[in-house]
């Protein structure tokens, strides 16, 4: 049985003319333990998919089951449970308080659950240790850079021991070193048994994952299992092929410029002119002056 089972998923945002459709009947199965990176342009539909898996929004049409069970239909309360002890979230931006150190940040969901402050910290030292970020769990996150910022992410990510991690862009805002660093670390938790999902614009990430869906106008119109280490082909094709210009292009190039060379040629005349009489004033003035 699949862990995420998705049949026909639709949203649509907004109300009458206005109405913007984002997911157009998605179907989708993840089984435990995938790893599955999500690519496609802006507005494709990439975040609005990963909020429902991840309970953060409800479909408008369609069935989303959580390991068998019917949960697109839960009330929001209920929602707000299963979403707090089996998903974890890692966040572009990190989201991290910053009025909190990182100690305190990671240990915050352990607090929605009554756990005691004491078994708070020691649970949040135990998987900061787990991420390398031990020696700075009394730091600040304007004190951190953005991979350390990013692991004390994916250590909160981890803190309820979720059966699911969906990272969305977590290596946007780092450089390549950070990049590998937090991969690596997605990898591991992996390896442990939790299903990924990861959404990301870069190719080069596919290479972590067991599967790579792509998506384009709120609907999934690629699905490519690819081995290990290996990145993905139609990641590959679509991201390092050169553009091309056609004939099409260049004729609606050419209708363009033929627009606007006639409302500059008329802006430039009229430009010319009005210095020209203004200068010839002047002179005549010069001129009656002297006399």
């Amino acid at each position: 049985m699949a862990l995420i089972q998705l049949e026909e998923v639709s949203k649509l945002y907004g109300f009458g003319d206005a109405a913007t459709l984002a997911l157009d009947e998605v179907s989708l199965s993840v089984d435990k333990g995938e790893f599955m990176a999500v690519m496609g342009p802006s507005g494709s539909g990439k975040t609005t998919l990963m909020n429902i898996i991840g309970l953060l929004d409800k479909p408008t049409h369609g069935n989303y089951y959580l390991d068998g069970r019917l949960v697109s239909r839960l009330s929001s309360n209920r929602q707000a449970k299963l979403r707090r002890d089996s998903i974890g979230f890692v966040f572009q931006f990190y989201n991290l308080l910053p009025r909190l150190n990182v100690l305190d940040n990671v240990a915050l969901p352990l607090a929605y659950k009554g756990m005691t402050p004491v078994r708070r910290a020691k649970r949040a030292g135990d998987i900061l240790e787990l991420v390398g970020m031990h020696d700075r769990e009394y730091f600040y996150p304007y004190q951190l850079s953005g991979g350390q910022a990013q692991r004390a992410a994916i250590a909160r990510a981890l803190i309820n021991n979720p059966s699911i991690i969906i990272a969305d862009e977590p290596t946007g805002n780092l450089d390549s070193q950070d990049s590998r660093v937090v991969m690596e670390l997605l990898s591991e938790i992996h390896r442990q048994g939790n299903t990924i999902l990861l959404v990301t614009h870069n190719p080069e990430l596919t290479r972590y994952a067991g599967r790579v869906i792509y998506m384009y106008d709120g609907t999934i119109v690629g699905d490519e299992k690819t081995p290990l280490g290996q990145m993905a082909r139609h990641a590959r094709r679509i991201f390092f092929r050169k553009p091309r210009t056609t004939e099409d292009d260049i004729t609606a190039g050419v209708s363009a410029m033929l627009k606007e060379i006639p409302d500059r040629a008329v802006t430039s005349q009229t430009k010319r002119r009005k210095p020209r009489g203004k200068k010839r004033g002047l002179k005549r003035r010069v001129t009656r002056s002297r006399r």
